[in-house]
């Protein structure tokens, strides 16, 4: 099977880590891309990932930075994605290779579970500190399973990082590693961000879903949940260092429930050490909708300031 820039190639995963580096496909300008399905992880669904590598990859001795995403069947085929619409993530991180003279990072895309979605991608710290009536909300919007997240990140940071770092040439410090999602992927990035500081030195929260439910049902702003994200932020975000995060939002469909609680995060980022430009930045794409078309126009911006 061919996408529009790369090569992808399924391997089985029962022998997932050792069929790595055999199954590199011919050098490609684009780049090109692994598919591994059906992957156990402690606690969760069955995981699939897609791994993309830069063009030069096979040929050279160097090293790279790992960029982590979710929500991987959207990132670059549009044949595999919900929607028939991608990130076009390949094509953002050549664009980032360019403009920025730098080598392009390996992307390290992680399907999302179909209808497990809410429960691996909601924090479950704010799960846990929400009343009965919100909780109430979150079970309806997910389904009413258990929340995983936890597990889930501790999953990529741990097993998932140590086997990428393993099989493939990696740099593996936090400056070198990074994560990105949108939506309730926004959510879960920024959880495994202030969760596992010394493995993301970098993150990008791409329509931050912050009702954390169904926004029509909680009015303009529900002050519980944006209360619960505050304090959230507040017992994790530590020392700035050398570390990026990122925040954005437009104000079309689902994002124009968003900059409310958008603005009350900037005010509290900007009441901390954290400089902004520097270590943490958020943008507004007025007439921007919650969706993919949208978030690929952007990545590339987003890329050039969280990786560079």
């Amino acid at each position: 099977m061919h996408t529009r820039r790369t090569t992808l190639k399924t391997i089985a995963a029962s022998g997932l880590w050792a069929a790595f580096p055999a199954a590199l496909s011919a050098e490609q300008t684009s780049g090109h891309l692994l598919d591994c399905a059906g992957i156990t992880a402690p606690h969760l669904p069955d995981q699939r990932i897609s791994i993309w590598l830069p063009p030069g990859y096979d040929t050279s001795a160097k090293r790279y930075r790992v960029l982590y995403m979710h929500d991987a069947q959207n990132l670059f085929d549009p044949a595999l994605s919900n929607f028939n619409k991608v990130w076009a993530a390949d094509k953002a991180m050549l664009g980032h290779a360019v403009s920025t003279g730098e080598d392009p990072w390996i992307i390290v895309g992680i399907w999302s579970p179909g209808a497990d979605r809410y429960r691996q991608y909601m924090p479950e710290p704010a799960y846990s500190a929400a009343s009965p009536e919100l909780r109430e909300k979150m079970d309806a919007f997910g389904n009413g399973d258990p929340i995983v997240s936890k597990q889930y990140i501790d999953w990529i940071a741990g097993i998932l990082k140590t086997r990428i770092d393993r099989h493939f040439r990696t740099l593996t410090s936090a400056r070198d590693t990074a994560i990105i999602g949108s939506s309730m992927g926004g959510l879960i990035s920024l959880y495994a961000f202030l969760d596992h500081p010394n493995t993301f030195g970098r993150a990008g929260c791409v329509s931050t879903h912050w009702p954390g439910t169904a926004p029509q049902e909680v009015g303009e702003v529900d002050q519980e949940m944006l209360g619960i994200w505050q304090s959230f932020i507040d017992k994790r975000l530590g020392q700035a260092g050398n570390r990026r995060l990122w925040f954005d939002h437009g104000d079309a469909t689902l994002d124009a429930f968003y900059p409310p609680y958008q603005a009350a995060i900037d005010a509290q980022m900007e009441a901390t050490d954290w400089q902004r430009r520097t270590n943490w930045e958020s943008r507004f794409y007025p007439g921007a909708e919650h969706e993919e078309n949208a978030w690929a126009a952007r990545l590339p911006e987003v890329l050039n300031w969280v990786l560079s």
